[in-house]
């Protein structure tokens, strides 16, 4: 990482060095930037939701449908911020006395955004307003359809746009990213724009002062859950979402949350964080979509029954390992044969042998995460194919050097639907000859784009500090940059020469590694590298090592202690 200029400390002469640094890595330099990032105040820092162009008309249309009686759908998706989305929908337009219903498709018989079928199905049920979360920017045709069905339709999304105005869909749309929206946040998750109509519907409503801040807040423990989940910024209005949002999900009153958090096995002992959101919580409501229909965990979220919320998570949980063990098996079959034939191209395109008449489909519900295990491991843009010869879908993940959706913008003319980010994308396509030329045309684009970069993961360290300074001081200042996320990531630091004084490996079969490192002038401190013992065990004591960690407070039996994670060891 660049040094932070020395001009920053003349201008900020409050902060540590070391919080300089932090902040100069994460692009921060400007007051106002700093004051909201290092105090990021719910009341102070959250934007109007007004200032959307379309806002008002939508939270009228909304209103006048209330006052009609009219049936009210919220169309969602089935991903963590899709659920939560419709879940807040729901929340806020049934305390309005609406009458709101939830649909959301499935994920491999409908695919993700709005679908002719379920649209004539919903109208002949009586909807009159049809409200989207976390998709329908690139429904324009589907939109129309809803229209001449009689249907009122709002937009409420946050994936790119199509590059056209003319493909934009002819309705009141709420997208931050839209290229004449005055909205001063851009990267709002699904979740964070439904709750900014959410929020708009309650500043307008008749709902006594406290009323409105009581139900405000009460939403925020969701808005904290699909921002986490979908992986988007956490800098500006999304950090300021999650911090307020994690304090109410500490406090949560919703039965299928604490159940979640109970079945997830999260310590109860501690405050419940954006690693818990990441890596427990959200990844078991993804399993109701990715291993069957998301409306459990929708299910979860809303159910105001005890009985129901402990079996509903308990169902979840146990999808979630299913579903971790199918990833396993179709990340363990592609890397064996690119083990077996190393990729030649700049990008790996791994495709079902069900496509070709052999075998069953992959789950068509984790190849994103198997497209982010293959990426992760051979730091290549990557895209996981399904389906059968005539209706294939796939997932990709890219690495930072290649923009995955402009890439495939560029090259669409082969696919049937498509849409994402940067760094994350989905597609369908029919036939294979269409499937053959989109592969050849991504793979000539990425070979051309990368040709000349030299492509590795590369281990980002936020600052190289003396292991004497690793104490409770450094804690302190750590906890001033949590959450940690997309853009913020937890720091890795280094420290250079530091002497081993003691080995121990510890666990089952001996697989972790436990350290005790000082320097010249420090404390002897605890290095722990988890599955990491196979890897360094030809480490002896006295042998010098840089090592990259991040830093942590143990507590044990009341005691607390700084500790050192391994993350990297370079022998000196």
């Amino acid at each position: 990482m660049p040094k932070v200029d020395r001009e920053l400390s003349k201008v900020f002469p409050q902060y540590d060095n070391l919080v300089l640094q932090l902040l100069f890595n994460r692009g921060l330099i400007e007051p106002k930037e700093i004051e909201e990032f290092l105090n990021p105040d719910y009341y102070k820092f959250h934007h109007d939701p007004f200032l959307f162009k379309d806002m008002e008309a939508a939270v009228d249309l909304i209103i006048s449908h209330v006052k009609k009686g009219s049936k009210i759908l919220i169309y969602g998706d089935y991903d963590a911020d899709g659920v939560t989305s419709s879940a807040i929908m729901l929340d806020v337009l049934t305390i309005l006395k609406a009458k709101p219903s939830v649909y959301i498709p499935h994920r491999v018989s409908e695919g993700y955004g709005m679908n002719k079928k379920a649209l004539k199905i919903l109208a002949n049920t009586g909807v009159e307003l049809l409200i989207t979360v976390d998709n329908g920017i690139r429904n324009k045709e589907e939109v129309e359809y809803a229209k001449s069905l009689g249907m009122d339709v709002i937009i409420t999304d946050h994936h790119v746009a199509p590059k056209e105005k003319e493909e934009l869909p002819k309705c009141l749309i709420i997208n931050p990213i839209l290229t004449d929206e005055k909205y001063p946040f851009k990267y709002l998750a699904g979740v964070g724009v439904a709750s900014k109509l959410a929020l708009a519907l309650i500043r307008k409503s008749k709902l006594s002062e406290t009323d409105k801040v009581k139900l405000e807040e009460k939403i925020l423990d969701l808005v904290a859950v699909g921002t986490v989940a979908d992986c988007v910024t956490l800098l500006g209005e999304n950090r300021v979402l999650v911090k307020k949002g994690l304090e109410m999900l500490n406090n949560t009153k919703r039965l299928g949350l604490k159940e979640l958090i109970k079945a997830a096995k999260i310590n109860s002992d501690k405050k419940i964080d954006s690693w818990n959101i990441g890596f427990q919580i959200s990844p078991r409501l993804n399993a109701a979509g990715r291993m069957a229909h998301a409306n459990t965990a929708f299910e979860l979220l809303t159910t105001n029954d005890q009985s129901e919320a402990e079996d509903l998570a308990n169902g979840l949980n146990l999808r979630n390992v299913d579903r971790q063990k199918v990833t396993e098996e179709i990340v363990n079959e592609i890397v064996g044969k690119l083990i077996a034939e190393p990729p030649k191209d700049k990008i790996i395109i791994a495709v079902s042998p069900s496509i070709y008449g052999k075998g069953k489909p992959w789950n068509e519900g984790i190849i994103g995460l198997v497209a982010g295990r293959i990426c992760e491991k051979f730091y290549l843009p990557t895209l996981v194919i399904t389906g059968n010869e005539h209706e294939m879908k796939a997932s990709g993940r890219s690495i930072e050097d290649f923009n995955l959706i402009k890439a495939i913008e560029a090259i669409r003319d082969n696919l049937e639907k498509y849409g994402g980010h940067a760094a994350a994308c989905g597609l369908s396509v029919k036939g294979i000859e269409n499937l053959e030329k989109f592969k050849n045309n991504i793979t000539e684009l990425a070979n051309l784009q990368l040709k000349n970069l030299k492509l590795n993961s590369k281990l980002k360290i936020e600052a190289e500090i003396d292991l004497a300074k690793v104490d409770e001081d450094l804690i302190s200042i750590l906890e001033k940059f949590s959450p940690y996320g997309e853009d913020n990531n937890r720091p890795v630091f280094s420290s250079l020469g530091v002497n081993i004084v003691d080995i121990t490996n510890m666990g089952i079969d001996g697989k972790h590694l436990k350290l005790k490192i000082r320097s010249n002038n420090s404390k002897v401190r605890n290095a722990l590298g988890f599955g990491q013992s196979e890897e360094w065990k030809d480490l002896r004591i006295g042998d010098k090592i840089d090592l990259a960690y991040y830093v942590e407070l143990n507590e044990f039996n009341g005691r607390k202690e700084v500790q050192l994670k391994i993350v990297d060891i370079q022998r000196t």
